[in-house]
């Protein structure tokens, strides 16, 4: 019997959010850590000027704010990108199953390796100059463009606005 990551929510509360609905808020104490079982979330983090950048998207077969099973409160906001279901288990009884059981402890250590790289990726991608460089190691890391209607989003995952990513794919006729 293969075990999976989702085994760790087996009795987590079920939870539905709509399509721009927020889970939680900057600076919001963690009390539960969620498994996303359909749908995608983003974790939007807002700088000092104002602007908004995804840190991360949780999409389903993944915990959601993984650090959070770390930390007394919340670094960032999570939004419900579009119809999202999940499974919720208070951090502690979330703590007593990975302590139960050494095949879930290593399959959760994996997925926040997995976390790790994505976070360092689109790190580097930001700290490139030109919105064309940016594109290029996104295209690199990701093969093609998101479907039309979620341009607007890789431009936030880029941390460029809409109008120069629509003006680069202009030029590249993308």
């Amino acid at each position: 019997m293969s075990i999976d990551i989702a085994d760790v929510f087996a009795n987590g509360r079920p939870l539905m959010l709509e399509a721009g609905q927020t889970m939680f808020r900057t600076a919001d104490p963690v009390r539960s850590m969620f498994f996303v079982m359909s749908g995608e979330l983003d974790l939007v983090r807002h700088t000092r000027i104002g602007t908004s950048l995804v840190l991360n998207r949780a999409v389903s077969g993944f915990v959601l704010a993984e650090a959070s099973a770390y930390s007394q409160v919340y670094h960032c906001d999570c939004v419900a990108r579009d119809q999202s279901n999940l499974r919720s288990l208070p951090v502690a009884e979330f703590h007593e199953v990975l302590r139960s059981s050494p095949d879930l402890a290593g399959l959760w250590a994996a997925q926040l390796a997995v976390s790790l790289q994505k976070a360092r990726m689109l790190s580097e991608i930001r700290s490139l100059k030109t919105v064309s460089q940016r594109l290029d190691a996104w295209l690199t890391d990701n093969g093609n463009l998101p479907p039309k209607g979620q341009i607007q989003h890789l431009a936030h995952m880029l941390g460029v606005s809409r109008e120069a990513l629509y003006r680069e794919l202009a030029k590249r006729r993308l």
